[in-house]
């Protein structure tokens, strides 16, 4: 028996490789995908069907065949939800590859991307619970929990979904981020002060990567409990403000003729929205601010910090002495202190 289930891996293997070399040639690449996936559960279903068929011609000890039954029935059932699960993450593949994340207006893709990433957390998820119950079942004296977590009613129904309200409640949240979605995968979002996108999406987290490459940790149901800010709920485009604290006597038209200079041309800037105006004004300066608009949030951060640094150094250039400064009169001060004294 040991021999034959010798020859027949050393068999499956060799012809696994001779496809995995016949994949590699070929333009598409959904053929080697679909063969790393189904590797091994195919093997153990064709190895349960190998013992099934023959190991009552070398087996006489009924007790010990009986329990190789048994096991090889287990080995069945998981490699079956094994195989599920693969033509799940198929599936997604399959539909992945449609999906152009990449594409500059992405919004469309990202929601489905976020839909399909939920929903095949929630599919595999019951396939695992499926798979456990059956599982269970193949044991006389298990055969009613299995009922029971299959049924997912009773008393310990009750207890168990009691005790695991929060995560269920979790589980929950997630699937209703994937209908509704506040948030999709590579949205721009602000939680907790921090800057930073939508990396990853599960029924129980969110990932959230910040702009200096740490992980932000949120529970899923975070999203629909708390504030928090989304740059790119229905749209990337996104508009910036750049402020300035100059004094009077800098006239704002130079300023609103060199700006177009800086934009013209420039790949960060989407030409929708540019603009100059005097925000506000107290005794000692006054505010400027100039509004510039992008595709991205990413972008517009580029753009903003050219905008600062080239309209600092024209002013530097040009009106090195309208910069906002405060004056102090020493004399003043003195008399101040000694009136005190």
């Amino acid at each position: 028996m040991v021999v034959v289930i010798v020859v027949f891996l050393f068999a499956y293997f060799l012809i696994y490789k001779r496809l995995k070399i016949y994949t590699r040639k070929t333009v598409n690449q959904w053929d080697d995908f679909v063969l790393d996936v189904f590797k091994i559960p195919l093997l153990w279903i064709l190895v349960w069907i190998m013992i099934k068929s023959f190991a009552h011609l070398f087996l006489k000890d009924l007790t010990f065949f009986k329990y190789l039954i048994h096991v090889n029935n287990i080995v069945l059932i998981l490699s079956v939800g094994w195989l599920l699960i693969k033509f799940v993450k198929l599936g997604a593949y399959l539909l992945n590859k449609k999906l152009d994340v990449k594409a500059s207006d992405n919004l469309h893709a990202r929601r489905r991307l976020t839909q399909l990433t939920v929903f095949q957390n929630i599919a595999d998820t019951v396939i695992v619970i499926l798979t456990i119950s059956v599982v269970l079942m193949t044991f006389d004296g298990a055969k009613a929990v299995g009922t029971s977590i299959l049924a997912s009613a009773g008393v310990a129904g009750l207890i168990v979904g009691f005790a695991a309200q929060k995560s269920i409640g979790m589980f929950l949240a997630g699937i209703q981020i994937a209908i509704t979605q506040p948030i999709s995968l590579d949205d721009v979002v602000i939680v907790e002060g921090e800057w930073g996108r939508i990396e990853e999406i599960t029924l129980t987290y969110v990932v959230v990567k910040i702009w200096d490459e740490r992980r932000l940790m949120l529970p899923v149901n975070y999203f629909l409990e708390k504030p928090f800010q989304n740059w790119t709920r229905s749209s990337a485009d996104i508009m910036g403000t750049v402020f300035f604290y100059v004094g009077y006597d800098l006239p704002v038209q130079s300023i609103r003729d060199f700006v177009p200079t800086i934009l013209k041309g420039n790949p960060n800037w989407d030409e929708r929205v540019f603009n100059v105006q005097i925000t506000n004004t107290n005794e000692l300066y006054k505010e400027m601010r100039i509004l510039v608009s992008s595709g991205d949030a990413s972008k517009n951060w580029d753009l903003r910090v050219e905008v600062r640094e080239k309209v600092i150094d024209f002013i530097q250039a040009n009106y090195p002495d309208c910069f906002a400064k405060v004056r102090l009169n020493h004399n003043n001060k003195l008399a101040f202190q000694a009136k005190d004294e």
